[in-house]
């Protein structure tokens, strides 16, 4: 698989996590970290537009990581 489908991949991914924690009535901070993840997210597409597939797997990286923390601690994974 190439970089750019392992990304494409992997926002497909992370659109399912974010749906998933959608109705989870988070703190101040988990909110923030919620749009942290959405930023890195917006950032991976950005990045994969201009063919930076570097920056790009390193954002999404950070986005999973995010939501990942958040599903761990309201135990969906």
């Amino acid at each position: 698989m190439e970089i750019q489908e392992r990304i494409k991949k992997d926002l497909e991914i992370l659109a399912k996590n974010l749906k998933e924690i959608e109705s989870i009535k988070f703190n101040e901070k988990e909110e923030e970290v919620v749009e942290r993840a959405k930023n890195y997210r917006d950032d991976t597409q950005y990045y994969l537009e201009t063919k930076d597939y570097t920056t790009s797997f390193g954002c999404i990286t950070y986005a999973h990581g995010l939501i990942d923390s958040l599903r761990l601690i309201h135990e969906l994974i």
